[in-house]
């Protein structure tokens, strides 16, 4: 199912949870191995661009350098024992590339309309912005309901 095909409650679910979190924990592959970081992300209005900043000398930098594809986990739990039925959680896959040229400079713009407190750190030459080109999301609600988007 595309992700635009799905019902409006669910769709604005998932954009509640995307504008009101700004972390996400980003599962790259080191050697074979999962490895996970915290970013700060951004999502577009269609869904299907996430953008996150990193500099070029971390472990998750050269694991994308390897392995493109990525698995982004972002949730709003509050570590209470409500989470279990009240949280809201979803896995995001994709494939990332470092952006470049203009496309670079657009990315930046909208990345930094959510983080303007990132502007410094994203403006020095050692750091990258990575795109990540959505294909699918796992939405999961109320402990265990299961709902999946996939992008053609």
């Amino acid at each position: 199912m595309n992700a635009m095909d799905a019902s409006p409650d669910v769709q604005s679910q998932l954009q509640e949870l995307f504008a009101t979190q700004n972390l996400a924990v980003l599962a790259t592959d080191h050697n074979g191995q999962p490895y996970a970081s915290l970013v700060a992300f951004a999502i577009n209005a269609d869904l299907r661009e996430l953008f996150f900043a990193t500099t070029r000398d971390t472990r998750k930098f050269a694991n994308l350098q390897a392995n493109p594809r990525v698995s982004l986990l972002i949730d709003n739990r509050a570590n209470q024992v409500t989470d279990f039925s009240a949280a809201v959680a979803v896995t995001v896959l994709g494939s990332s590339a470092e952006l470049t040229g203009p496309a670079h400079r657009a990315g930046m713009a909208f990345y930094l309309a959510k983080h303007p407190h990132l502007a410094e750190f994203v403006a020095a030459p050692s750091c990258a912005l990575i795109r990540v080109q959505v294909q699918s999301f796992f939405l999961v609600s109320r402990f265990q309901n299961v709902v999946e988007y996939h992008f053609s």
